[in-house]
């Protein structure tokens, strides 16, 4: 790590011509008074725009400005992961290239990881008390409510806004995280992997406002999809648990309308209705074992995580107590 640098603030830009200038400037105003070195560094996910040519000229006049960039759209996600890997900073911030957030909220987020050394990263909240949203449309405020609530199903700690990008992480959380994914669902990751080794968050509220300029990059479809798809990964048990109590249960009110019919005398034994209720027994029976399974799964790879850092953290310790070899030379 070079130590030089305190802060490393990320932000995927992809088609944000219009967004360039006006976000630069407003990080770096808000940057002023930090009063330790930083990097901005804006990542170019593939736009087919002015967008990079802006960012370099930003960049050509400041040297705080590091641009990252390549040339097939790849989602947030792999912006973000391609940023990670150039960020030298103690803190790693990102936001979003609207500043739906404002940038105040990334010095409110390295005070916290200043004040609080048991706190590993820091989110911004509009959904918690204290946060509020702006002039956000209603088409895209109630599926991000919607898809939040849902995803706090699969959260072993409560977490307000699991979906939002502006956040604060120490370096050697991101450092630690073995990331895949390309898309918006990075952020899933990122928690869910955190918490699985055991680092600490904490939110704090914040104001969400609408984009200003650029068009919006939301799309309900690939977001409700990958909040469900998480939410099956993370907790198993929801899904299986549901679907298999309910056929079981299906299966167990068949048997109950035989039972009824045999003291009646009204049963048919040529109607399949008994060959039914096993069916649905047995289907019940069977998905509550695969949730069970999966939960097992979900275990083992929470404890791999676990021990991964702990391995971690044991070889920077002999690292860092191993003597310099340099000085003991030069003496």
């Amino acid at each position: 790590m070079d130590s030089s640098v305190k802060l490393s603030v990320i932000i995927p830009m992809y088609n944000e011509e219009e967004n360039v200038v006006s976000t630069l400037a407003q990080v770096k105003e808000t940057l002023k008074p930090f009063g330790q070195s930083y990097e901005i560094i804006p990542v170019n996910d593939g736009s087919t725009d002015n967008t990079l040519k802006v960012l370099n000229d930003a960049a050509s006049i400041d040297h705080h400005i590091h641009v990252v960039t390549y040339e097939k759209n790849g989602g947030r996600g792999k912006a973000l992961r391609y940023g990670f890997r150039q960020a030298k900073g103690e803190y790693i911030a990102s936001i979003d290239a609207d500043l739906s957030y404002d940038p105040k909220y990334i010095l409110e987020m390295t005070q916290v990881l200043d004040n609080e050394n048991d706190i590993d990263a820091v989110l911004l909240s509009p959904y918690m008390k204290g946060g509020k949203a702006e002039g956000v449309p209603s088409s895209r405020l109630i599926p991000s409510r919607l898809g939040n609530w849902v995803l706090q199903l699969a959260m072993p700690e409560k977490v307000y806004t699991i979906t939002c990008i502006a956040r604060c992480y120490r370096k050697e959380v991101i450092a630690s995280l073995d990331l895949e994914s390309d898309e918006k669902e990075i952020h899933l990751e990122i928690l869910s992997k955190m918490l699985a080794m055991g680092f600490k968050i904490k939110e704090i509220p914040a104001t969400l406002k609408t984009r200003k300029k650029g068009k919006s990059k939301f799309s309900f479809g690939s977001i409700a999809y990958s909040h469900l798809f998480f939410t099956m990964f993370e907790r198993p048990i929801l899904l299986f648990g549901i679907l298999g109590v309910l056929l079981t249960l299906i299966g167990l009110g068949i048997g109950a309308y035989i039972v009824s019919l045999y003291f009646a005398g009204a049963l048919n034994p040529n109607r399949p209705i008994m060959v039914f209720m096993v069916l649905f027994i047995l289907a019940g029976i069977q998905i509550l074992s695969f949730g069970f399974i999966a939960s097992q799964i979900k275990f083992l790879r929470k404890e791999v995580l676990r021990t991964r850092r702990a391995l971690a953290e044991t070889e920077a310790k002999l690292l860092n107590s191993q003597p310099d070899n340099s000085d003991s030379q030069q003496k």
